[in-house]
């Protein structure tokens, strides 16, 4: 099958953050300069939904508000597997788990293999939906990306221990946030960066969740609230 490359997929972006309170630091690693999309470039661990994703089991889902944002402008069905694949890429491009201790009915798909092993069920309950963005036409791939926000102590893994991730990323590391900015990253990613700085303090959900929209037609910057509340500011 030819993989129809104007297509949007979705996608799922994970922004893990460390030392919140007292020095906050923020996981990304670099990507291949033979990557197709943003060679080169410093970014989250996130990646595309796979079909697989929506028949994978949840312990707990994401809470609301941020179910109901997830939902907006969305099928509804997607929102655990954008969870799934969220929690699925972050392994698979790190090594970290973030789950709880279970057992899986019946055997794992190959692409879970390695963490039931661990002995982990995937698990949303600690993901934050902080941000939405359309890939702007024109560009080789084009994805519709939620980026997520969780705080490492939700991870079950060692916190430097990278030696499980694939080889997408390299460059693995912890970087301040002081610092992050010294580094080569996508447009989006600084936007993205921007939003977490300003509510690093603020473990609670946003009021509201920024949503860049770029159609064909036009680019619009919406904020994304939860069921029976306004669409747009």
């Amino acid at each position: 099958m030819i993989e129809d490359k104007t297509a949007i997929r979705n996608a799922a972006t994970v922004i893990v953050v460390r030392d919140r309170d007292h020095a906050p630091k923020v996981l990304m690693g670099q990507r291949g300069s033979k990557a197709a999309f943003m060679p080169n470039k410093f970014v989250f661990p996130g990646g595309a939904v796979d079909p697989q994703d929506g028949t994978i089991g949840l312990t707990t889902s994401i809470p609301e508000p941020c179910q109901s944002r997830l939902q907006k402008d969305a099928d509804p069905a997607l929102c655990d597997a954008l969870c799934v694949a969220a929690i699925r890429e972050l392994f698979e491009e790190t090594g970290q788990v973030l789950g709880q201790p279970g057992l899986w009915s019946g055997s794992p798909p190959e692409d879970w293999s390695a963490f039931a092993q661990n002995g982990y069920v995937p698990d949303a309950g600690g993901l934050q939906f902080v941000f939405r963005a359309i890939t702007p036409p024109g560009r080789t791939r084009r994805f519709d990306a939620r980026f997520f926000m969780v705080d490492a102590d939700k991870l079950r893994t060692d916190l430097d221990d990278f030696t499980a991730a694939s080889d997408e990323l390299s460059h693995l590391q912890w970087i301040a946030l002081e610092d992050v900015r010294a580094f080569d990253l996508p447009f989006i990613t600084e936007v993205v960066l921007a939003e977490v700085t300003a509510r690093i303090k603020d473990t609670a959900p946003p009021k509201s969740v920024p949503f860049f929209r770029n159609d064909d037609e036009e680019s619009l910057f919406l904020r994304l609230r939860g069921h029976n509340e306004p669409y747009k500011d």
